[in-house]
């Protein structure tokens, strides 16, 4: 039977949402409160894993076990999910000695999960259970059990898992948390992970992936005449020309220069790439982060930084677009 739409309520609405705040921070609070030996149990457990932690759940449960696996395994924890439905359809192989199973259930009692159980028990798979009963199938076949029972969720109706998967979230979360920091996961840990986020370009790229090299380098001799300098600038569209002594760097000519000489009215044709050069320009090491060179260039108000490699020589450049093309500004 099809139901008349009730005119929408904007007070009514706002009060449902921060009655769903009440309730959802509530619920958290009432499982910290609950948080006991079990949960350093559970982690000392996941540390000794060899093999993968494996995490199961029905319905919105797995949706949070999904988010908690993914959750595990950048921060450290090879972790994948499993389907209970589709693990007693053949998944089940996907499970191995030396896996634990993360099992999530608000009623303990998962038809699709509890009928597996026997299997992994087989398989010698040690068991930890987040589940709001604690009196349930799946917590007294689990060695480690967490509570994450909610005294109502949020759904007017008291029947849309929304309270509980928000237990259930948290609970992951802590775990992960514990667990990255027992393991000592640190912030480059966490960007090898993550290569394509912006963590991974500062901490991973490093300025010998960025810079300009060989032909593509502008350079040119002390004793190089001022035409021919502005020749080898504009053949290579860096903005910049290196004045070298072999592979010793001396000095840079930019456009900033070229444009404070005009502004003097001197005869640029009489001169030489060491009488307009500026000397001392800012170097980096090509090992270095990439995003180190962009503090250099930000500090210093410049588009532009000399790349050395150990032995000071010169052996590329780089200004700031490469950065930006990069991603790392």
């Amino acid at each position: 039977m099809n139901h008349p739409t009730p005119a929408f309520d904007a007070e009514r609405a706002l009060a449902l949402a921060r009655e769903t705040f009440q309730i959802e921070a509530a619920a958290l609070q009432g499982v910290q409160a609950r948080l006991d030996t079990s949960f350093a149990k559970a982690v000392q457990a996941m540390l000794a894993t060899r093999g993968r932690v494996v995490v199961m759940g029905m319905g919105k449960s797995g949706h949070v076990g999904r988010k908690i696996a993914a959750t595990l395994a950048s921060t450290g924890t090879p972790a994948l999910f499993v389907h209970p439905a589709e693990a007693s359809h053949g998944d089940l192989g996907m499970v191995a000695p030396g896996d634990l199973l993360l099992a999530i259930s608000n009623s303990g009692e998962s038809d699709e999960i509890n009928a597996i159980l026997p299997a992994v028990r087989r398989l010698g798979v040690p068991m930890v259970a987040i589940t709001g009963r604690l009196e349930s199938t799946l917590a007294r076949h689990a060695e480690v059990t967490l509570s994450c029972a909610v005294d109502q969720e949020a759904c007017p109706l008291n029947l849309a898992p929304t309270a509980s998967t928000t237990a259930q979230m948290a609970m992951g979360d802590a775990l992960a948390v514990a667990l990255l920091d027992a393991r000592g996961f640190r912030e480059h840990d966490f960007a090898r992970s993550h290569p394509g986020g912006a963590l991974g370009r500062k901490l991973l790229m490093h300025v010998h992936d960025l810079m300009r090299t060989g032909d593509a380098l502008p350079r040119g001799a002390p004793a190089t005449g001022f035409i021919d300098m502005m020749h080898v600038m504009t053949d290579k569209g860096l903005g910049f020309a290196v004045v070298v002594d072999g592979d010793r760097p001396l000095g840079i000519f930019t456009d900033g220069d070229l444009r404070r000489l005009l502004e003097t009215g001197a005869d640029l044709r009489s001169l030489s790439a060491r009488e307009v050069m500026h000397a001392e320009p800012k170097r980096v090491r090509a090992d270095a982060l990439a995003v180190d060179a962009a503090d250099l260039m930000e500090r210093h108000s410049i588009t532009s930084v000399l790349v050395v490699g150990a032995d000071g020589q010169l052996v590329g450049a780089l200004n700031t677009n490469d950065l930006l093309r990069a991603k790392v500004i």
